[in-house]
């Protein structure tokens, strides 16, 4: 037998600590109640009937009712059996930019903020696929590998900031090239998705070039791009003091656009990719981009999991607990005359 909650069976211990005591001291309260009320010789007489046995009987298919439920509660299983489970998904690896541009707040919170948010809120909708994260700026980092453990993905999620990437500025083809190379699955050249998130601010990273190389390997690729794409917003930064400030650059506040066009080419290099606008005023639905374009197109089967299936038994002490009440319902207290 195997036990699935044996947690459950600390309860027990409630027997001894509560049960017990409770019973003797309704035993003798009541003992003591009769006492006030006549005598010993007189209660000998008057109590004749009540069985002290059928009261220790009572008591005893209370406790062994609740002994029933618990052992029920430990879920026990017996028969384990290997159970192959297969799944059926796509690739999907994310490429964040980190850069300090995305932390303009035409996009509220931020832009890298409502990106986590929206990645977050993705994860709550995917059905088997792998995902990865790849975090960039002047350079890249693979903080999640490809892997449908998504509670790691959202404990990767939670640790990227603009501190994710150890060089500043905004490569976006290094990090195309970085999933193509080192993350993506070498065995199937199908099934494969790279959603970039950024600004689409660029520093010489050839991204066109890298796209046209990852669509040589069948890789698609979703572009979405986040911020005002005609006047643009500043860089907020905080100093050591805590006050806010905006980031300058020869005395000039930096103020940061959306590169649309550059990342429409991007997608627009690979086979079935699209471009997706996310202006200041309108929301990132991560979910039902994933719904539309990935979701929907072709899976293939991954790799399989094996675990250990068992039978269900815990029905059978919950009925015999419910039997051991019925009876305690039954018995009388009284001797049969």
């Amino acid at each position: 037998m195997n036990l699935g909650n044996d947690k459950a069976l600390w309860l027990l211990f409630l027997i001894p600590a509560v049960l017990l005591p409770a019973y003797l001291w309704c035993f003798w309260k009541k003992a003591s109640a009769l006492k006030v009320l006549a005598s010993i010789e007189m209660l000998k007489q008057i109590n004749t009937s009540v069985s002290l046995r059928r009261q220790i009987l009572k008591a005893f298919m209370v406790i062994s009712a609740f002994i029933a439920i618990v052992i029920a509660l430990t879920q026990p299983r017996w028969n384990a059996r290997p159970l192959e489970i297969k799944s059926r998904g796509r690739d999907v690896v994310i490429l964040l930019d980190t850069s300090r541009s995305m932390l303009a707040e035409d996009i509220r919170p931020s832009r890298l903020e409502r990106a986590k948010i929206a990645i977050g809120d993705l994860l709550e909708q995917l059905t088997g696929d792998r995902i990865a994260i790849i975090t960039f700026a002047g350079s890249s980092t693979v903080k999640c590998p490809l892997t449908q453990d998504y509670a790691f993905v959202r404990m990767a999620l939670a640790d990227i900031s603009t501190e994710s990437s150890t060089r500043g500025g905004t490569a976006i083809g290094d990090a195309i090239r970085k999933a193509t190379e080192d993350v993506f699955d070498k065995q199937s050249r199908e099934f494969r998705d790279l959603i970039i998130i950024t600004d689409g601010e660029d520093h010489d990273s050839f991204p066109v070039e890298a796209a046209q190389k990852a669509a040589v390997e069948g890789i698609r690729i979703i572009a979405i791009g986040l911020g005002d794409e005609s006047e643009g917003s500043r860089i907020p930064i905080t100093g050591p003091d805590g006050q806010k400030t905006f980031l300058k650059y020869k005395g000039q506040e930096v103020w940061s656009k959306l590169d649309a066009d550059t990342l429409r080419k991007v997608a627009a290099a690979t086979q079935g990719g699209r471009y997706v606008g996310v202006e200041p005023g309108t929301t990132l639905d991560l979910g039902e981009i994933y719904k539309e374009l990935v979701d929907s197109a072709g899976k293939r089967e991954l790799e399989s999991a094996t675990m250990i299936a068992y039978d269900e038994r815990f029905q059978i002490f919950i009925a015999i607990g419910i039997v051991f009440l019925i009876c305690e319902v039954l018995i009388s207290e009284r001797k049969k005359s």
